[in-house]
């Protein structure tokens, strides 16, 4: 099987660690949503001419390190395609907005509204003119997109693939019935549970480095995370294990960084054109026309993952029950330009052999985060432990 590519992303953490240190005070309070089509037609009109001072881009992100470096990441390149007119430090803006899914933390994604947690708050910035783009992780966004806004843009995708980490084993396999694994994942839970049924799954949530520390603490025995965000926060030294698809199929569109925009804004539109890369779009839709068949979303174990090889565009998918007593599994090839098509017509295919899938998604469900080994106190899921 060809093997993922990896491109190479030169980050520069530093200035995202210190926007980062200021994320409470900058991030903007909620905005109440005008009418769609008002509010992307109004907003585009006022941002056609950044005034005198301005900011030529304004960039939208979520507060995280890994979404900061995905931020820093969208900057860079904009300067190095428009150097004429991006490439000084005050032309694009990053501005940080927090939403309800990293404000919420204690609890499952499933159990507050999926997905949609992560985007909605950057999408009332957009639409009303707040913001010009907001860079996402592709995975987190909704099938569905806010109307006003598009997402023409992907930017060269990471290696797809599951990192598994933990200081018991080299494999989930490896661990012995009873064992705990962090992870707010119902796909990873199911496919771990599939090959391993004496696992025990967890709540597991945070940024990256609060789970890496909860993980040293030992209040899991080992988790996974995307090897994607990883690498671009120069943090592959806590790799474990990269698991390949056989043992862990990703997640619809990890890997991948998405840009959205108004609907209109031409301005914006001829930026992002030069950022975006055809391959790794072509990639991402099959995939999320897949997901959308499935109507897919947190609450569902869903994985899948197109890739162009030889000129022919591949995919595999399947879904799961959350117990992993069952998985259904398909597979496609055809034309790069026929992607959506593909996706979709795998997602019903899986469709119809779930019968009922409000019926097939019901089983096990993702366990509350336990007490820390060390301390003894419950998490309060935000990194640190309740009394």
């Amino acid at each position: 099987r060809s093997e993922p590519m990896a491109p190479t992303l030169q980050m520069t953490l530093m200035p995202a660690m210190l926007l980062l240190q200021g994320a409470a005070a900058l991030a903007p309070a909620a905005v109440p949503m005008q009418s769609h089509a008002v509010s992307a037609a109004s907003a585009a009109s006022r941002c056609a001419a950044p005034c005198m001072g301005e900011a030529l881009v304004k960039l939208g992100t979520r507060g995280s390190p890994l979404a900061l470096a995905q931020a820093y990441e969208t900057k860079r390149r904009l300067a190095l395609a428009f150097p004429d007119e991006l490439a000084d430090d005050s032309a694009v803006e990053i501005k940080i907005i927090k939403t309800t899914g990293d404000m919420v933390l204690d609890k499952a994604l499933k159990d507050v509204g999926g997905k949609g947690l992560f985007t909605k708050e950057l999408d009332v910035q957009l639409l009303n003119g707040d913001v010009d783009i907001c860079v996402h992780s592709m995975k987190d966004v909704p099938t569905w997109l806010v109307p006003g806004t598009i997402l023409p843009c992907n930017l060269e995708r990471e290696d797809t693939r599951d990192a598994w980490i933990s200081p018991k084993g080299t494999s989930p396999m490896d661990l012995p019935a009873g064992s705990v694994i962090g992870t707010a994942s119902l796909r990873r839970q199911a496919q771990l549970l599939a090959r391993n049924p004496g696992l025990k799954c967890v709540n597991f949530r945070g940024n990256v480095q609060t789970r890496l520390r909860k993980l040293e603490e030992g209040v899991v025995d080992g988790t996974l995370l995307a090897r994607a965000g990883l690498k671009r926060m120069d943090m592959t030294e806590h790799i474990t294990t990269v698991l390949e698809f056989d043992e862990m199929l990703p997640a619809v569109a990890q890997g991948a960084i998405g840009i959205q925009c108004r609907e209109g804004d031409e301005r914006i539109i001829n930026y992002l054109a030069a950022l975006n890369h055809e391959p790794t779009k072509v990639a991402v839709d099959c995939e999320r026309a897949f997901l959308a068949a499935l109507d897919g979303n947190c609450r569902t174990p869903i994985a899948g993952q197109a890739r162009i090889v030889d000129g022919e565009l591949l995919f595999q998918g399947l879904v799961a029950k959350p117990d992993g007593s069952v998985i259904y599994e398909t597979s496609r090839a055809g034309r790069p330009e026929d992607a959506v098509k593909l996706g979709t017509e795998a997602g019903e295919e899986l469709r119809a052999k779930c019968g009922s899938m409000e019926d097939f998604f019901l089983g096990e469900e993702i366990a509350p985060e336990p007490a820390s080994s060390m301390s003894g106190k419950a998490t309060d899921g935000l990194g640190g432990y309740s009394d």
